[in-house]
């Protein structure tokens, strides 16, 4: 019996490892794709900045890779093992499927952990930290701000448009100045220049060469050569403040938030006296946008904590899916994960739409798709030992 548990647990965690790493890599590539490689391609990311972004963003996709790989893997191995009369051979023997699937029932235990402590902590810490990032990156940067082939209106009384840029070397720049009012008091144009970045990060200078200017005068456009090199010294636009989305707070912090927001609506002025139909009307008043205005934030946590149990739900339903498909094939296990990770998300998303209806409990939907696939998955795999 040990000999056979460890043979299924061996062969979960290997095909537990490559489902995740496929997953992992097409959830990491839409982010990255998206969001990442574009400013990569225009000169406004390192390498390295890349590779931070995928470790940051990477405990975020986990929370969604590991149910999906674990429901994959249930598939395959039991798919497998019934295929090749594995199992029929085990309970000619003897051992019920109850006691068999013992270390898959574990794993997906242990794993459920795994997922509460990423999804209520790490992930959100790790989604704030990438967002950041990103934000940082397109408001701090000069070169984020000067982009090349565009007239570029962030800077304060001018408009610059820099036809080529390739890190702090730039061609073609054409500046207007504008007064106050938003006239425009000058034109210059370099053949090529290059960016000097202040240490501080809040502004910069253009270095222009082979300049050429021209002022308007009375109406009238007074052309001038710039001898040698121009000096522009540039002030960036202020950098706002980037307040958190609720999915980058943790559950502490939703709970922080929660409890904030709860007496900031409770800390009303006293009712005047009133007869008990008033009062019990004023209540629900009052109660009533307490609800609304939590209820996005239930939802979140509940979601949090929720989530954390997929991979018990997928193992529930997995093993006993897996033994009734009879197959060795893995594209046949593959969307049959597919199709039940769409049905268990599509719960989570009708929540987040109704999340601002507090009166259908939207924060109780995100637990649906656990009590059906656990529920289901309890009753096929006690009619599977049964046969």
């Amino acid at each position: 019996m040990k000999t056979l548990h460890l043979y299924l647990t061996r062969q979960i965690l290997a095909n537990l490892m490559m489902t995740v790493a496929v997953f992992t890599f097409v959830l990491l590539l839409g982010n990255i794709i998206r969001e990442v490689f574009a400013l990569l391609f225009n000169d406004q990311a390192s390498l390295g900045l890349v590779f931070t972004a995928i470790g940051l963003l990477l405990p975020y996709v986990l929370v969604f890779a590991l149910p999906m790989g674990m429901l994959t893997a249930m598939l395959l191995v039991f798919g497998r093992f019934s295929a090749d009369q594995e199992l029929t051979a085990a309970r000619a023997g003897g051992i019920s499927l109850l006691a068999l699937v013992t270390p898959a029932l574990l794993l997906s235990l242990a794993f459920s952990l795994l997922c509460a402590t990423i999804n209520m902590d790490i992930a959100p810490r790790c989604r704030r930290a990438y967002k950041n990032l990103l934000y940082d990156l397109t408001n701090t940067r000069p070169d984020a701000v000067l982009t090349e082939g565009r007239f570029v209106k962030d800077i304060k009384n001018y408009i610059i448009y820099i036809g080529k840029i390739r890190g702090d070397y730039l061609e073609d720049v054409l500046i207007t100045k504008l007064d106050n009012d938003g006239v425009a008091e000058s034109t210059l144009r370099a053949v090529h220049g290059e960016l000097v970045r202040d240490p501080g990060g809040t502004n910069a200078s253009l270095r222009l060469f082979q300049a050429r200017a021209a002022q308007w005068d009375r109406g009238n456009l007074q052309p001038y050569i710039i001898p040698g090199e121009f000096l522009l010294p540039l002030q960036l636009p202020e950098r706002s403040v980037r307040e958190p989305k609720i999915n980058e707070m943790t559950f502490l912090q939703l709970r922080e938030e929660q409890r904030r927001l709860e007496h900031l609506l409770r800390s009303t002025p006293a009712v005047p006296l009133a007869d008990a139909g008033t009062l019990k009307l004023q209540r629900e008043e009052l109660s009533a946008p307490l609800r609304d205005m939590t209820s996005p934030l239930k939802v979140q946590m509940h979601q949090q904590v929720a989530f954390s149990f997929a991979c018990l739900g997928f193992t529930l339903v997995g093993i006993p899916l897996g033994i009734r498909a009879h197959r060795r094939e893995t594209s046949i296990g593959v969307a049959i994960a597919l199709f039940l990770v769409l049905v268990y998300y599509s719960f989570y998303i009708l929540a987040v739409t109704l999340e601002t209806r507090a009166d259908l409990a939207p924060h109780l939907i995100v637990w649906l798709p656990n009590f059906l696939f656990q529920a289901v998955g309890a009753v096929l795999l006690w009619r599977a030992n049964k046969q």
